[in-house]
């Protein structure tokens, strides 16, 4: 890796009244946190880009040079420098992470408005049912991408098809009313419903018929692996539908 100690480095990038480049930005910043005095150029018009592009013979901008050396765009900067290079396309789990994360935050918000204190007996109802809210809504976005990643291993949905569009306004509704304490006797089956065909689904897809799947449970269009978190998933809908059941039952 080159010592970016007292090194001067020239970047050529887009910054139109148009468009503003982001990983023009984004080299501009990476550089000097590592100690490069920048030389930046911007290139003002599509005449300035396309010339700058014909006479230095790339393809796109931002373009880097250290030295004599040209290094590239942004991506290239960064292997220059030693670092891991952002992949959209690589499998994660930090999607459905992130929203579980952020319920549990939001659950503990809403038990201390509602109870005065982070921790009671309603504090795993408020974070599971807005882990529920939350990954529905991430399916409502676009439920024509969800139903079509859906479709390669629900099988209900397989049998029937309107069922991939259904699911995502099922899961929301349920976690809604759950998250309100209304309506439990429609909210508690709708949720052991969807969350035992969810699981069964899974549990077939990767367990049974080791199929290597992307799970719909962030909304089509994931990288998320289908496997345990999606199974979690609906196996939280299957324990929050039968908590609310026992919390309404006589006696």
């Amino acid at each position: 890796m080159a010592s970016s100690i007292q090194q001067s480095a020239r970047v050529y990038r887009m910054k139109t009244a148009e468009h503003m480049c982001p990983f023009g930005l984004k080299t501009v910043d990476l550089l000097k946190r590592k100690g490069f005095t920048v030389d930046d150029h911007t290139l003002t018009s599509r005449d300035e880009v396309d010339t700058f592009k014909e006479k230095e013979r790339v393809d796109s901008t931002p373009q880097v040079y250290i030295g004599d050396s040209r290094i590239g765009g942004y991506e290239e900067l960064r292997k220059h420098l030693g670092m891991s290079v952002p992949n959209a396309n690589e499998t994660t789990y930090r999607p459905v992470l992130a929203i579980f994360a952020v319920a549990l935050l939001i659950g503990l918000s809403i038990n201390w408005a509602v109870q005065g204190s982070l921790l009671t007996a309603r504090t795993p109802e408020f974070v599971f049912s807005t882990a529920m809210v939350l990954l529905g809504l991430q399916k409502i976005q676009d439920v024509e991408s969800f139903s079509n990643m859906f479709l390669n291993y629900d099988l209900l949905a397989q049998r029937y098809v309107p069922y991939s569009y259904f699911y995502p306004y099922a899961e929301t509704l349920a976690g809604l009313l759950m998250l309100a304490g209304a309506l439990i006797w429609l909210a508690a089956p709708l949720a052991l419903f969807v969350g035992t065909v969810g699981a069964a689904s899974v549990f077939k897809a990767v367990y049974i018929d080791k199929r290597e799947l992307k799970c719909a449970c962030v909304g089509g269009n994931s990288n998320v692996p289908l496997g345990f978190v999606s199974l979690t998933e609906n196996l939280v809908m299957i324990a929050m539908g039968l908590w609310m059941l026992l919390r309404i039952l006589p006696g």
